[in-house]
């Protein structure tokens, strides 16, 4: 886990005994959450719904307030929502009475309020083209796809060049194959800016294929970060071959195996108040059998999944 001791690179973002706590509530959704980040790294959160992770993504994002502990990021504590943050929520959130154009422009003069009608125009265009929209850009809302729509918040985010990005599951509305492009877009413009990234997801497989590193949360209440897994494959990792690296596997049985069992066992502030990191992937692991050739001729069999 990072850490500020000499020779480790210093946290950029430390999260410190947070905890949230409704009133009337007889235990607190999730306490004692204790982690931090390095500038540049691809962090995602896994846990069951109720644990509070939307919950820790709104504090990151100045959204809402803590019940205890604290929030810093690059030495300054985190009191409210910041351009030096950008949101992208389940929901696009567009204004439906802006085009696509301008809904990205409006966040852009935000950043930038002295830029001319020219570079504002050129900024947005860039990252509308880089979600594949160009075709829509003076579109209004009404006239895209749920999938389009969320393709553009994702650009609007993007286009404030934010310092740390927060994502919360913003791929859940896309097909599989938009979602694929953008997450290989995602995984482009990161190593290219070293963004650093907060992602909320319940993709096992997008986690391996974007983390560096994978937050699993125990269930709530009294919910805690119960383990750090460490992304022991190359970081230049591709969709296509992921699955043909035995580490895959050891580290996807591995977050599967805490979601389905051990999540529960760790549940009602169990959890360690500092997790542990571990290694799955380094792991001795066997390569995935080959499947057997078909029969010259023959045709594939479909088999359904309930």
């Amino acid at each position: 886990m990072p850490t500020d001791t000499p020779g480790a690179a210093p946290a950029f973002l430390k999260i410190e005994g947070l905890a949230k706590a409704y009133p009337g509530a007889p235990e607190p959704v999730f306490d004692q959450v204790n982690v931090a980040l390095r500038e540049g790294e691809f962090v995602c959160i896994i846990g069951h719904s109720g644990c509070g992770k939307t919950t820790i993504l709104n504090v990151l994002a100045g959204l809402e307030r803590a019940s205890a502990g604290h929030v810093f990021m690059d030495g300054r504590e985190v009191v409210g929502p910041g351009l030096e943050r950008g949101v992208v929520f389940q929901g696009h959130a567009l204004m439906p009475w802006l085009t696509v154009r301008r809904n990205i422009a409006f966040a852009v003069r935000s950043k930038w309020p002295r830029w001319s009608r020219a570079e504002v125009d050129a900024h947005v265009e860039r990252y509308v083209a880089m979600v594949g929209l160009g075709a829509a850009i003076d579109k209004k809302p009404s006239a895209l796809s749920g999938g389009m729509k969320q393709r553009v918040g994702i650009a609007r985010a993007f286009a404030i060049q934010p310092r740390m990005l927060l994502l919360d599951e913003p791929f859940g509305a896309l097909d599989a194959l938009t979602r694929g492009t953008i997450q290989d877009e995602l995984l482009r413009i990161c190593a290219e800016t070293r963004q650093t990234v907060f992602m909320i997801t319940h993709d096992v497989d997008e986690a391996i294929l974007l983390a560096d590193r994978i937050l699993l949360m125990s269930n709530g209440p009294r919910a805690r970060i119960a383990e750090v897994v460490v992304n022991t494959l190359p970081r230049q990792r591709q969709r296509a071959t992921l699955h043909h690296d035995p580490q895959y596997y050891r580290i996807r049985n591995h977050l599967v195996d805490f979601l389905v069992a051990r999540s529960k066992d760790l549940s009602q502030g169990r959890a360690p108040a500092h997790p542990p990191e571990v290694r799955p992937g380094l792991e001795e692991a066997e390569p995935a059998p080959e499947p057997e050739p078909a029969p010259a001729g023959s045709r594939p069999r479909l088999r359904s999944v309930a």
